[in-house]
């Protein structure tokens, strides 16, 4: 009789101990975004037109665009700031490179970008150009090309308003330090381009992240109370030897750092700064 009491009540706590664990399961499912990094980078080659319509239909919550200048001032949706390993630029264009050898998307205008052939990732050898990915979508074949910030947004758009979806978007400003020495202001074109296209808060789906702290805040703090924008920001964290601008902080020993809060003028400002607040919270 007792082991009978034992294995009905190690059911019962098996069983209550099952629905717990998939309770708990199905509410972190539900918090996750899924957001789909340079497209369907996997299988086609990454930030093509291609590549976010097949993203697309795999119905992630957001699709990423990674955001650079043209000469004309076109935003283009490409990972580097050269075009060295995804173009044919050197075979077009052979003699444009700059004296350290690359190939900047800032100099060159949109209609010469759209000249370009587009592939999958790959890496120069002796012998030629070899995948970066060999297992992801053959070098040189099929046709791509480079398209601008707008063309995606009215793509996600388009094809939100014919399939019934809401899927958003996730642009990220590349460099923004290498494009002030251009002279240009990658930030303030980006924002005037998502205000175009009805993105000016959190009620939109739309993130705006970068990994350069000092213009977030300008962003924050700056550009977007002129364009009476309030998008939600993301701070990126790189790894060091991934060569991005890195800050030196000196902060009073009573306040805490957090996600968002990167230089001693900006955390005095902010709301978010407060002596004693937990870290973690993102501007």
């Amino acid at each position: 009789m007792f082991k009978k009491i034992l294995s009905v009540l190690f059911l019962f706590f098996s069983i209550a101990a099952g629905l717990t664990c998939a309770e708990s399961t199905e509410s972190n499912v539900k918090n996750t975004l899924v957001i789909a990094h340079r497209g369907a980078s996997a299988y086609l080659p990454e930030h093509t037109l291609e590549a976010k319509s097949l993203a697309y239909g795999m119905r992630p919550d957001y699709i990423e665009q990674d955001l650079v200048l043209s000469k004309d001032n076109h935003l283009i949706i490409m990972h580097d700031i050269t075009l060295d390993s995804t173009t044919d630029v050197a075979e077009v264009f052979p003699d444009r490179a700059r004296e350290d050898g690359h190939f900047y998307t800032i100099d060159f205008t949109l209609d010469e970008l759209k000249k370009l052939r587009v592939s999958e990732a790959f890496v120069m050898r002796e012998d030629g150009p070899k995948a970066r990915y060999p297992h992801r979508f053959p070098v040189w074949k099929s046709s791509f090309q480079l398209s601008t910030f707008e063309e995606e947004i009215e793509l996600i758009q388009g094809l939100n308003k014919s399939l019934g979806y809401d899927i958003g978007i996730y642009p990220e400003i590349k460099k923004p330090y290498f494009h002030h020495w251009e002279g240009r202001d990658i930030a303030a074109i980006a924002l005037d381009t998502l205000k175009q296209y009805g993105y000016t808060s959190g009620q939109q789906k739309v993130f705006l992240q970068c990994f350069d702290a000092e213009e977030l805040q300008r962003i924050k703090f700056e550009l977007m109370p002129a364009l009476a924008m309030d998008l939600p920001l993301v701070q990126l964290i790189a790894e060091t030897n991934w060569g991005k601008k890195r800050l030196k902080l000196t902060v009073p020993s009573n306040i805490m750092i957090m996600t968002g809060c990167w230089s001693r003028a900006a955390c005095a400002r902010s709301p978010l700064m407060q002596t004693g607040s937990a870290p973690g919270t993102r501007c």
